[in-house]
């Protein structure tokens, strides 16, 4: 589920490549930058020169771990939409309605500091403060088990994020169902490495890749998702959703209930996928994960010392938190508080192979 893990220290960087092909913009300030948004009055691009970002810097309401918000973003620690740097900066690449584009964002003090690079560059300033939570009210949620107020207090800078973007979790989601977490990741490595772009902006060191175009994902052939580790039924759910992208993107400005609805329309979206999409795209306090091969034992254990709980035991122990159902499992997670293995791990699959 989301933010089941935090980021991991960066990577690497990877061999220099060749520099991306020339591009050329002319910015404008972010609408409603106000006197907290600052941007660059224009950005161009040429071979062999790096571009200037448009900028914007933004003061959170209270405390702000950008690890705990940005961290259910990263699929994997080679996602190639997604790097945490030594310096402490996350660098994301993504597809807005706008196009592709690169967001860097790093603290500075009190204050969150973003640059932006590409056609949607000034989609993701706009949305910064939406990204890190703005939209969020922490103060919702009441605690009502001692582990979850400790861990409450201990993790004061978490925030739900929200991007606004359904597609960009959504098929990841999708990779992600009945198969162990290397399995998918690797699936959606290879596949965005492979059909995605490079990332605008000085990214080529950092191996940045943005996830193709919905028309892209509709043209990968049925060999390549083989290749990739993908079933059949996995790859049809991604083939009929694409096909009906800017339908399932509107879900992305609904309330939960109607988006979740919206989404489960397409044949191999259930309940686990819409949530694990959800929690990302509109920051659903409530979008509480069903159907999890983990999830109920942790919150069993967490909450009633009972490693084998099911789904309807889980949401009986979270009934309590009905509206911020998904930030409870979040703060359970975070507690550390997770069943010890007993058994070994589940066997990847390959039918690569096959």
């Amino acid at each position: 589920m989301a933010g089941r893990f935090a980021p991991r220290t960066a990577r690497p960087a990877l061999p220099h490549q060749a520099a991306p092909a020339a591009r050329r913009r002319t910015g404008a300030p972010p609408p409603g930058a106000g006197a907290e948004g600052r941007t660059s009055p224009q950005w161009t691009g040429a071979e062999g020169r790096t571009e200037q970002p448009l900028t914007r810097e933004w003061t959170p309401s209270g405390p702000l771990d950008l690890r705990l918000v940005l961290g259910p973003l990263r699929r994997g620690p080679a996602d190639p939409t997604f790097r945490m740097t030594p310096d402490g900066a996350f660098w994301r690449a993504t597809r807005t309605p706008e196009g592709p584009g690169t967001l860097r964002v790093a603290a500075r003090g009190d204050r969150v500091g973003a640059e932006a690079w590409g056609p949607g560059a000034e989609w993701l300033l706009v949305g910064l403060p939406a990204l890190l939570g703005a939209d969020d009210d922490p103060d919702a949620f009441t605690p009502h088990h001692h582990l979850l107020a400790v861990t409450e207090r201990r993790r004061p800078g978490l925030r739900l994020l929200r991007t606004g973007l359904v597609m960009e979790s959504l098929i990841p989601s999708v990779l992600e169902q009945k198969v162990t977490t290397d399995e998918a990741y690797r699936a959606w490595r290879l596949l965005v490495r492979r059909y995605g772009t490079p990332a605008p902006g000085p990214t080529t060191t950092l191996g940045l890749h943005v996830m193709p175009d919905a028309r892209t994902w509709a043209m990968i052939p049925s060999w390549e998702w083989h290749k990739a580790g993908v079933d059949t039924k996995r790859s049809s759910t991604i083939l009929r959703a694409v096909r009906v992208a800017p339908r399932l993107e509107e879900a992305s400005s609904m309330p939960f209930p109607e988006a979740k609805a919206r989404l489960e329309l397409i044949p191999g979206i259930g309940p686990w996928t819409s949530a694990e999409t959800l929690q990302r795209s509109n920051g659903a306090p409530d979008a509480v994960t069903v159907g999890d091969y983990h999830l109920p034992a942790i919150v069993g254990h967490a909450l009633a010392d009972n490693r084998h709980a099911t789904d309807e035991e889980m949401l009986t122990l979270l009934a309590p938190y009905e509206g911020q159902r998904h930030r409870a499992t979040r703060l359970i997670l975070l507690s550390g508080r997770t069943p010890e293995r007993r058994g070994p791990r589940m066997t990847p699959g390959n039918i690569a192979a096959l």
